[in-house]
């Protein structure tokens, strides 16, 4: 476990501050070479460009993220404030004779506008070995993508639910006035501890098992990257803290959706990644649709990937550093496949899902979409302006549609193809540049109202001029069109 006492706390700040150990310098002392092949997991690369380089931010990434043993004079140096002996009491080295070896990771992170350092359990690049089961992870995939997808109003209260080393509660700091983060790993809240104090943090630090420490209370945002692999039961897997919540199958994420609503304040919003199972021939809105309209709130889930069994056993049994072919590998291969033909799970979904408690007495709105192409970055504006349209659809007639004057968004083109010699076009599509990159093949009518959405003429007034100048049955013109101006407004084509 790691100290925090503050005084030691502060020296390394400094040291970290002097170095300057953050991204940019990093990226820098490695190189685009070695900072590429240390992203593809090899580390000799890296181990070349550090290696016999003074630099403290050389040698802190020797140290933290290689693993490297380094002398004792040379830790002294890069950190001159805190110094080897420090370290050794924070609990970031373990003494090796003349060297000092890291117990953690311990780099800088941070996005477009923010910089921080974050600790965590060293990974098998520098261990050279498979991860222990209460392993905590630092920054990777899911929990960047949950960074980005999610939106960032001005709220008072936020929950970092499973918060592992903190990641999502550093970036909640941008913009929540009081921050709770809770895990069940006792671990885990002691790298939570660390990297608030390191990077001037005051957490509500909480130790528990998913909603159990905040029972009975209510939050304006709530963010979750909960332990949601699927694992198999009973075949001797490890179970890893930080993926493995214990339950059978995609129960862990059913029962966080159908609960999670319940502790949002009104207008509140969550934001969750999860795995679910899609079940024989079943198209996997149906599982999922369950649980949204099960939660009480209402749901917006996005679906980015789907993976046969084979793939996500694959991706998970190397996830904890276990290598193809070997006879752990094979087993765990062999359990997962095994325990998805048990529930006849052809597919595994992953998506983000969006949650947000109505203010009014309304029904909830679900809405379940396959978007596994590129994506806007970050994602968290595209996300709250969505809910918000969705959230205006939600408590608005067709009479209100057609009575609004709407524009059609900056970042929206109409593209017409045409064949060779044709003066005809043979396909009109238009195309949103940022958000979930929205496509939709158009029709010369819906074409038409795009050219006039300016923000001058209600829809029901342009689409009365459209079906004049192309002859077309106004009524009918108008029902054809509701849905798509549905469509267009809760993706963003039409503000």
């Amino acid at each position: 476990m790691l100290s925090s006492e503050p005084a030691l706390i502060a020296a390394l700040r400094a040291d970290l501050s002097a170095a300057p150990f953050t991204v940019e310098r990093t990226g820098a002392v490695l190189g685009p070479v070695a900072a590429g092949a240390l992203a593809r997991e090899q580390v000799l690369p890296a181990e070349r460009a550090t290696r016999d380089n003074p630099d403290p931010a050389a040698v802190l990434i020797r140290l933290f993220t290689l693993g490297d043993p380094v002398d004792r004079a040379t830790v002294d140096a890069a950190l001159p404030a805190l110094g080897g002996a420090g370290a050794l009491a924070l609990g970031l080295v373990r003494d090796a004779g003349d060297a000092l070896i890291a117990t953690c990771d311990l780099r800088p992170y941070g996005d477009q506008e923010h910089a921080w350092w974050l600790a965590s359990d060293l990974s098998e690049l520098a261990t050279r070995a498979p991860l222990s089961e209460d392993h905590v992870l630092g920054v990777g995939g899911a929990s960047t993508t949950l960074a980005s997808w999610t939106p960032r109003p001005r709220v008072g209260r936020a929950l970092d639910l499973g918060t592992g080393c903190g990641v999502q509660a550093l970036h909640l700091s941008t913009h929540a006035e009081h921050i709770v983060a809770t895990d069940i790993s006792d671990r885990a809240l002691s790298y939570v501890r660390f990297n608030a104090a390191l990077n001037g943090q005051e957490w509500d630090i909480r130790h528990g098992s998913m909603l159990e420490p905040v029972a009975g209370e209510r939050f304006s945002l709530i963010v979750s990257n909960p332990p949601f692999v699927i694992t198999p039961r009973d075949h001797g897997m490890p179970t890893y803290e930080y993926r493995d919540g214990g339950q059978q199958g995609d129960a862990v994420v059913a029962d966080l959706v159908t609960r999670l609503g319940e502790h949002l304040e009104p207008g509140g919003i969550a934001q969750i990644l999860g795995n679910w199972e899609i079940v024989g021939a079943a198209p996997w809105q149906d599982r999922v649709g369950a649980w949204a309209r099960a939660a009480g709130v209402d749901v917006w889930v996005v679906q980015r990937e789907i993976q046969d069994p084979a793939q996500y056993a694959e991706t998970w049994a190397r996830d904890g550093g276990h290598q193809s072919g070997t006879t752990d590998f094979n087993q765990m291969y062999a359990a997962w496949l095994d325990d998805f033909a048990a529930r006849d799970v052809t597919g595994i979904g992953f998506g983000i899902i969006t949650m947000h408690r109505p203010e009014s007495d309304r029904e909830p709105f679900v809405d379940l979409l396959d978007a596994r192409g590129p994506v806007a970055a970050p994602m968290g504006p595209a996300v709250l302006a969505g809910i918000q349209a969705r959230v205006w659809l939600a408590e608005h007639d067709d009479d209100a549609i057609l009575d609004t004057s709407w524009s059609a968004a900056a970042d929206v083109t109409v593209a017409q193809h045409f064949r060779a010699g044709s003066s005809d076009p043979e396909v009109i599509e238009v195309a949103q540049g940022g958000g979930l990159g929205y496509r939709e093949s158009l029709d010369t009518a819906s074409a038409a109202y795009l050219s006039v959405a300016d923000g001058d003429l209600t829809a029901r007034a342009a689409l009365a001029a459209i079906s004049g100048l192309l002859e077309l049955d106004q009524d009918e013109l108008v029902e054809a069109m509701l849905p798509r101006l549905r469509r267009w407004i809760a993706a963003a084509i039409l503000r």
